[in-house]
């Protein structure tokens, strides 16, 4: 949230002694980057460019290293442009991170992924549907280009029974009563129906299924598809539970998974943070800031855990 008696310059400036600090004030650059506001950082780093004559990120980058460098860097983007960013290093070089892909594709909603691509589009000077394309093939390909181009209808007031109906009875048709699935019926029904319209679509599908939605895709796809569609469901149920799920998974052995952490909480952290704070708790039945202090260390852990913002 953005801070009160905000003073871009007077931030600027103690960025640029922090760096300037011999060790650099790694404690100063964290306070100031992570309890501001995207709005108000961008002011700063406005500022800082006028002041130091140079980019911060460039600044940053000299600065620091590793996960805490990867963390700041991206509080430097706005919410877009950092989906945007990660969505390109998933794609860049030899083989895909479809981990990454899956979560920002297939957890973003209609607003968001509009903005993400006219970020893309900014920052690559390229389309996202085209890079999605070009990186991935078959029904995995289908089912993320079918929601990046976000299509998904809006939220209406009145509650279409019928189409309800349809839409599970399709939904199982096309899947567990036949031998082999028809996933271009899934890709088209979870790509454009509304999120409180499938919500009911999946209540009413396990009166024609003897599975609910999430084993009907576990015995009918594997792979990236399976991941994909099951992130989806979980999203569509409960988007911070899926958030909240995940940061557990990344943090449930030895070394935290750093960059699912960074990601989460960075990209987040403007949007809805605070619910996917109290799903952790609720879930896990420990709050998602002792996890943190748990499993990361150093001024990367700080960095989390004022980004987090407090303990449940």
């Amino acid at each position: 949230v953005p801070v009160r008696d905000f003073d871009a310059a007077r931030d600027a400036a103690r960025i640029e002694t922090a760096i300037k600090t011999k060790g650099v004030d790694e404690q100063t650059i964290i306070d100031i980057l992570t309890r501001r506001s995207a709005e108000q950082r961008r002011e700063i780093a406005f500022e800082y460019e006028r002041i130091a004559k140079k980019d911060l990120s460039v600044a940053l980058k000299g600065a620091l290293s590793g996960s805490l460098e990867a963390l700041l860097l991206g509080l430097l983007k706005s919410t877009a442009q950092y989906d945007a960013s990660e969505l390109k290093a998933s794609m860049k070089g030899l083989g895909t991170d479809e981990e990454t892909l899956i979560e920002l594709v297939c957890s973003r909603n209609n607003e968001e992924l509009a903005e993400i691509k006219k970020a893309y589009r900014e920052m690559f000077k390229k389309e996202l549907e085209k890079d999605i394309s070009g990186d991935t093939s078959g029904n995995f390909a289908k089912l993320l280009l079918a929601l990046v181009q976000t299509r998904r209808d809006e939220p209406s007031n009145v509650v279409d029974y019928q189409k309800i109906d349809d839409d599970a009875r399709a939904l199982y048709e096309a899947g567990v009563k036949r031998k082999g699935t028809d996933v271009s019926s899934w890709i088209s029904i979870m790509s454009q129906r509304s999120i409180p319209h499938l919500q009911k679509v999946f209540e009413r599908y396990k009166s024609y299924s003897p599975y609910d939605m999430k084993e009907s895709i576990k015995k009918e796809v594997k792979g990236d598809l399976e991941k994909s569609f099951l992130t989806l469901v979980e999203c569509f149920e409960n988007r911070q539970l899926y958030f909240a799920n995940k940061l557990y998974e990344a943090m449930k052995s030895k070394g935290a998974k750093e960059k699912v952490v960074t990601r989460i909480l960075v990209s987040r952290c403007e949007v809805d943070l605070m619910r996917i704070r109290t799903e952790f708790k609720r879930q896990h039945k420990k709050s998602l800031y002792q996890t943190i202090a748990e499993h990361t260390k150093g001024d990367y852990q700080k960095a989390l855990l004022s980004l987090c913002g407090g303990d449940d």
